[in-house]
């Protein structure tokens, strides 16, 4: 179990350095082999460490930089104080974090999301969606396991992708145009559970009448 665990250590510590070694080549090749071993040359690495890590080099090179993505916003989140937030501010954090890890790769960014576009490689996209709320949840206290989880995860999901696509284009000063963006979409979800408890509120209750038999 030691030895799975060190190798899995040892391939996922090649795959984090061909990623960021690659990081320079993708806004020119795309995620590609070209740009894989572009970056791998950087550090002195061959093709054959490229195929080793990334069997199938775009797939793989795409999902890796998502969940790469994810661990360094994980990283700085566990570095802020959170006693004193709210969920909701929680949440906004994570994202914002996750925003600011990938500051300066936006055009790998663009260029993971077309591909993630393509027919055929939606459910991945979906996948690495997933994976990112998840982790944003369970970062920011959320430990529900009821039908709440999927609820919360299929919302923020929304909330993730329509908030990267807006920072894509954003040239405001420190991406406050992005923040405020964020934040009102962030209102917009939790404000669901009111919006559902007034409708409950709203609706009648059925009268039932008891039947009545002649004869």
């Amino acid at each position: 179990m030691t030895g799975e665990t060190g190798a899995a250590g040892r391939i996922q510590a090649l795959r984090d350095r061909l990623i960021e070694a690659s990081l320079p080549h993708v806004p020119f090749d795309g995620w590609s082999l070209r740009a894989l071993a572009a970056g791998a040359a950087d550090i002195g690495l061959g093709v054959g460490e490229v195929h080793a890590a990334f069997p199938d080099p775009a797939r793989n090179s795409v999902s890796h930089f998502a969940a790469w993505t994810d661990r360094r916003m994980l990283d700085r989140f566990a570095g802020t104080d959170l006693d004193s937030l709210r969920t909701r501010e929680r949440v906004s954090l994570a994202i914002r974090l996750r925003l600011d890890v990938l500051a300066a790769h936006r055009e790998a960014v663009r260029h993971a999301i077309g591909y993630l576009s393509l027919p055929g490689n939606q459910l991945l996209g979906f996948g690495c969606a997933c994976r990112s709320v998840d982790e944003i949840w369970h970062a920011a206290g959320d430990r529900s396991t009821d039908f709440s989880y999927y609820t919360k995860r299929g919302l923020l999901a929304g909330v993730l992708v329509s908030t990267t696509l807006f920072w894509l284009d954003d040239d405001s000063d420190g991406f406050a145009d992005t923040a405020a963006f964020l934040e009102r979409r962030i209102a917009d979800i939790m404000r669901i559970p009111e919006i559902r408890g007034r409708l409950r509120r709203m609706v009648p209750k059925p009268r039932f009448r008891r039947s009545s038999r002649r004869g």
